[in-house]
């Protein structure tokens, strides 16, 4: 089979009756994309590409690699095509459909192409700037005035702004609409604000700061799409089904929701919601970002750990475990929903389509991967619905508590190698993926405990560290946390969870 290209598709289209490809025409690059991984492709690259098949909107992207090693080139092999591949349920119904997504013009790595990416910002057609750079992304180095291309995202936006504040002499015209889609709170407010010191740092001249400022837009977001990515497994099955073979496959849930606090100039400009699409403009992201963390984020902090010792290994398998899945149910709809203050018909509806995506027996989302940092996890995702539960209705939410006890066994060191600490329970190793301050607190904790379930509860719960609150001052929780730890060692994770 030939590898996709524009020739291919262009001169081939009847051949690809399995998927629909995208327009094939010659469109000015209006978007700037910093980030050229499986999220954005399939989410951002997806959503353009179809505002362009609608004939909503008439542009290109270009996509910047954002790291010196990269799959830019590899993504340029095929003229900056690929296939989405969504599967999943929606409203109990199984949904597959294959895309061929156009929108991508170019790929450019500035480590090598530096002329070339400052040429993106002289573009007068030149819009729009995405990016999902990782969490770690979007975070301020101090960096002299580069030659070169800069290391981090916003001194790179920073020399892009600058670069085009100059060729078109500071005008308003051409200020820039950017949309960042990094998973940190206010992700647009940071930007800027990296941005404008990067700019005191060079000391550039004020009237280029009063234009970041007056002519340019920084909006922050709430992204919501799982994305697997590439399909290893299945990859060659799925080029057979095209009729072509496909280097950047990129597999996902049909589920996308993008929050966008910005202003009617970029809901004009990009208008996704006329299609259909599930974008939200909003004057206020912080519901959005406090429905999705609390109950997709907080169940997942949730339930992770307790389905671990209970012997699974993905999320879906979590879900069909008849015990597993019952505290699973449990924790959402009668202890987290209850305190959050939204309509009962929004939250409830938001909560089933959370655990139908958690059922999608398309995508195999491994149980340890989710386990990274699950400290600061349970801090940010599931400590804010205990603390209100136990505020509502003066005792604790069981549920949440035992997946704080699960959370402290997992957390109990049995020896460490070259890859970090190891966990063991029921004969098997898995590791303890935190930060080493983290898992030595731990460590030190329960070799000061030894089997005494109610030293190592308290010396944890106590730990402002790690809470920022005495949690063992909360009426009632130290002693569920240590009886379902005993119950943990004594009948095991599942007959606890059985107990509930």
């Amino acid at each position: 089979m030939t590898q996709l290209t524009r020739a291919v598709v262009h001169n081939k289209k009847e051949n690809f009756p399995a998927v629909k490809i995208g327009s094939l025409a010659a469109m000015p690059e209006k978007v700037l994309q910093f980030g050229e991984g499986n999220f954005l492709r399939a989410f951002v690259d997806w959503q353009f590409n179809e505002l362009i098949n609608a004939g909503l909107f008439t542009g290109s992207i270009v996509v910047i690699q954002p790291l010196a090693s990269g799959m830019v080139r590899q993504l340029n092999e095929q003229d900056g095509l690929y296939t989405v591949v969504q599967r999943g349920y929606r409203e109990g119904k199984l949904i597959e459909r294959m895309d061929v997504v156009t929108a991508i013009s170019r790929g450019i790595n500035p480590y090598e192409q530096y002329d070339e990416f400052l040429d993106c910002a002289r573009n007068p057609d030149l819009r729009f700037i995405i990016s999902n750079t990782t969490e770690a992304g979007i975070e301020y180095v101090r960096t002299e005035r580069p030659s070169s291309c800069p290391h981090s995202y916003p001194a790179k936006v920073a020399v892009l702004l600058y670069e085009r504040y100059k060729k078109f002499k500071g005008d308003p015209a051409k200020g820039l609409i950017i949309i960042p889609c990094e998973l940190i709170e206010a992700n647009g407010d940071h930007l800027k604000q990296y941005v404008l010191q990067h700019a005191a740092d060079w000391h550039c001249e004020p009237e280029f700061t009063a234009w970041i400022e007056q002519s340019n837009y920084f909006y922050n977001t709430l992204v919501d799409r799982i994305v697997p990515g590439y399909p290893k497994d299945e990859a060659d099955a799925l080029n057979a089904a095209f009729g072509y073979v496909d280097k950047n496959i990129v597999a996902c849930e049909v589920f996308h929701k993008w929050v966008i606090q910005g202003n009617e100039i970029a809901q004009k400009e990009l208008p996704f919601t006329k299609i259909g699409l599930n974008v939200v403009w909003t004057d206020d992201i912080t519901p959005h970002r406090t429905l999705k963390v609390r109950i997709l984020n907080g169940a997942h902090t949730t339930f992770t750990i307790p389905s671990i010792l209970s012997g699974n290994e993905f999320v879906k398998e979590s879900m069909d475990d008849a015990v597993v899945g019952a505290f699973i149910q449990k924790a959402v709809f009668d202890e987290i929903l209850p305190t959050l203050r939204f309509s009962e018909t929004e939250k409830e509806k938001f909560a089933r389509a959370v655990l139908e995506r958690f059922k999608n027996p398309f995508i195999k989302h491994a149980l340890l991967s989710i386990t990274l940092n699950s400290v600061s996890k349970y801090k940010v995702r599931v400590l804010p619905s205990l603390l209100e539960y136990v505020t509502i209705n003066a005792s604790v939410p069981r549920h949440l508590a035992m997946g704080l006890a699960a959370l402290i066994r997992f957390y109990k060191p049995e020896s460490k190698n070259e890859k970090g600490y190891q966990g063991m329970y029921n004969g098997k190793s898995y590791p303890i993926s935190d930060s080493a301050d983290v898992v030595e607190m731990f460590d030190a904790a329960w070799k000061k405990a030894g089997t005494n379930h109610a030293v190592v509860a308290k010396e944890i719960l106590s730990n402002i560290h790690f809470w920022e609150t005495d949690l063992a001052a909360v009426a009632g929780l130290l002693d569920d946390v240590v009886r379902y730890l005993s119950s943990i060692e004594k009948i095991g994770m599942k007959e606890t969870l059985r107990t509930l």
